[in-house]
């Protein structure tokens, strides 16, 4: 502990004092029946007197107005924050975003505000945090990452509010600065019918054994992500046999897989996921290729058995290949699977929320990256033109309804074979 080595008595309830570790006066003064200790950040003795007087009655003004004087540091009431919002994740009142929340606060506002007084935290502070922000991340952040961060934040001046460490006027307005959000880049589905074309054909000219092993198995991982929605990476590489499910009425069936593992899976739990019908032809070639597969066995692995992280490289040089890769709404990946997924059901008028929960996302992320499909989705009704009706214009594309028969054929197919292979091995 520093030890006092020199006072000076102002008033009664105020005075100075010097300690072994600092050069810099401290004054300490009486506010109602509590005594605040606060630095003057003055070596002088007559400019820290001066300090002293002016920091009493600044603070006496502040508690005359119902303002609390005694603070709290930052990360101490930041922790308070996170398990608020870790408690009610917990009973499942929580939102998804909560996850989010805490992932920021820990990464960023704890780091740079933590050793500091949450009162303390003024303009000047957050335009510093701002250019730290920046220096961290490497680039300007987006405005929907500001949105989240701001927003965390926000759930640490509530936890202020809530104990009295802060009243509503003290919190600042938080500004956003940022990048405008770059709005998901998708396939058309003629483009996707290319990239499907060409991948298969890859795998045709492949000059090795585990390059024809990679390509066959992207064939399949871009059909069930496309027709699925669900997250490349994560999400896509822990699915198992046993996750697959087939519900059945009479000659109709519908697929289903439980993603378990994954971005918002920590909190939110498994979610069960609804295929398109298309996704028979990826698990009829995972069939053939796995005879003796079992419900805990990793379905996107290489003919071999083995993993393999290659599958995002291989896409994208399939887009280069048909000079695809980038377009007006940013430079497309293997996770721009998804973003069609989104942007088709989107255009079919899915309803938001079922979409939002089939794809482990929130509306606010619909809203906010998928805005510009919404004048599309009313193009009939705004225009009076019905472009999907082909009676209007001839050269339109007309339905494929032999590729429906071909599907549905396919599924009667699977009415018999699915219930015995999953009674015998678990899975289908």
């Amino acid at each position: 502990m520093a030890k006092q080595i020199d006072k000076l008595v102002i008033s009664p309830t105020l005075h100075i004092a010097k300690y072994d570790n600092s050069k810099r006066w401290v004054a300490r003064f009486k506010i109602e029946k509590n005594w605040v200790t606060k630095t003057t950040g003055c070596i002088d003795v007559n400019e820290a007197r001066d300090k002293a007087s002016k920091l009493e009655l600044t603070y006496q003004i502040h508690h005359d107005s119902g303002i609390p004087i005694n603070g709290k540091r930052f990360d101490k009431i930041a922790e308070l924050a996170i398990k608020r919002m870790e408690d009610a994740l917990t009973k499942g009142t929580g939102k998804v975003s909560f996850n989010d929340y805490i992932g920021t606060i820990r990464k960023y506002h704890i780091p740079f505000f933590g050793k500091f007084n949450i009162a303390s935290i003024d303009l000047e502070k957050l335009t510093e945090f701002d250019i730290w922000r920046i220096s961290e991340l490497g680039r300007v952040p987006a405005k929907s990452t500001i949105l989240t961060h701001n927003a965390a934040m926000m759930r640490v001046y509530d936890e202020a509010v809530i104990n009295k460490w802060l009243t509503q006027t003290q919190v600042p307005k938080l500004a956003n600065s940022g990048t405008s959000g770059d709005r998901r880049a998708a396939f058309s589905k003629d483009e996707l019918d290319k990239i499907s074309y060409t991948a298969k054909q890859q795998i045709l000219e492949s000059k090795n054994k585990k390059t024809a092993m990679i390509r066959e198995m992207l064939v399949d991982y871009i059909t069930v992500a496309v027709n699925t929605g669900i997250r490349p990476g994560t999400e896509m590489d822990n699915i198992t046999w046993g996750d697959i499910s087939v519900e059945r009425n009479h000659d109709k069936i519908v697929f289903f897989i439980y993603v378990r593992k994954g971005k918002t899976t920590k909190h939110t739990g498994a979610r069960k996921v609804v295929c398109n019908p298309d996704v028979i032809w990826a698990f009829e070639e995972l069939i053939a290729r796995f005879p003796n597969r079992k419900p805990a066995d990793i379905l996107f692995r290489l003919r071999d058995g083995s993993i393999n992280k290659q599958l995002g490289k291989n896409f994208e040089r399939i887009l280069d290949g048909l000079e695809i890769k980038d377009s007006p709404r940013g430079e497309r990946t293997l996770y721009s699977l998804r973003h069609s997924y989104i942007t088709w059901q989107l255009l079919n008028k899915v309803n938001p929320q079922a979409i939002a929960r089939q794809c482990g996302t929130s509306l606010q992320m619909l809203e906010q990256h998928y805005n510009h499909i919404v004048p599309e989705m009313f193009a009939a009704e705004l225009s009076g033109v019905d472009l999907t009706d082909p009676t209007q214009d001839e050269t339109l594309s007309i339905p494929d309804k032999d590729y429906d028969v071909k599907v549905a054929a396919k599924m009667a197919k699977w009415l018999s074979k699915f219930e015995i292979e999953v009674k015998r091995r678990g899975c289908i």
